[in-house]
């Protein structure tokens, strides 16, 4: 592989002296590709700290436009940037801020149809979207391609956060966690609110475990859930079982 050039070495310095990630680390991030579905408030600092720490390449995936309402947390883009789709903002954002990231702008919306095309030879995919059933299809294709999943969700001053790799023998899917409803009803960001900076400390944590899952360090978090509750300024770690009959993943599956 071709090492890192002087730009390369200079930009990632702090990556580089970090005995955990070192200069083996950061050649795996360069040849990583991660898939980012959402490009809103989750997926903000996601793109941005994924794009700074040299993936590869990056595939941005939102059929959504920039709306005013959308820059209080959405920190990834300007008043300028209304009516914008916002994987094309975003993948611009990326090209500024650092020309060693390629990236692809998809602005469509994923669906059952389309999802292993969308994910194909991705290396980890990071789900911030805000409709449960994109949740569920994201995962069943990230399961069935055995891509480490990293799905964060968040609402009024609280977040979740999860990473999934179904398919080895111990560690539970996302359908282990959430059942096997095919649709989940619930409140949005629109009709609850939410916090502009709970969207930021998420997607940062999802982009910390994106790169975990590409270049190891610390404990494996898959199979964990990270619980915030930022009224209470609070953070719970819980260890998820695997569901022996999961449909999706378990050694007895129930019928659907």
């Amino acid at each position: 592989m071709t090492p890192l050039s002087p730009d390369e070495m200079a930009r990632y310095a702090r990556h580089i002296v970090l005995p955990e990630i070192g200069g083996t680390g950061q050649l795996r991030l360069r040849r990583a590709h991660a898939v980012v579905i959402g490009a809103g408030g989750i997926g903000s600092p996601v793109i941005q700290y994924l794009a700074a720490a040299g993936i590869g390449r990056l595939t941005l995936i939102d059929d959504d436009r920039v709306d005013a309402s959308n820059l209080q947390r959405q920190t990834i883009f300007a008043t300028t940037d209304i009516g914008t789709p916002k994987v094309a903002a975003a993948a611009a954002i990326v090209t500024r801020l650092n020309p060693h990231v390629a990236v692809d702008a998809c602005a469509v919306r994923v669906d059952r149809d389309n999802v292993r095309g969308l994910i194909d030879g991705a290396d980890v995919v990071i789900d911030g979207c805000d409709n449960f059933d994109t949740r569920l299809t994201v995962a069943d294709a990230a399961l069935a391609a055995r891509v480490p999943l990293v799905s964060a969700a968040v609402g009024r001053f609280e977040g979740q956060l999860g990473v999934f790799r179904g398919w080895e023998p111990s560690r539970p899917c996302y359908r282990c966690f959430v059942g096997d409803a095919p649709s989940r009803e619930g409140a949005t960001c629109a009709e609850e609110g939410v916090i502009g900076p709970v969207t930021g400390i998420l997607g940062s944590f999802a982009a910390l475990e994106a790169i975990r899952q590409i270049a190891p360090f610390g404990e494996d978090s898959a199979g964990k859930l990270v619980l915030i509750d930022l009224l209470a300024l609070r953070l719970r770690t819980l260890t998820l079982p695997k569901d022996p009959g999961c449909p999706a993943c378990g050694t007895s599956p129930r019928d659907p």
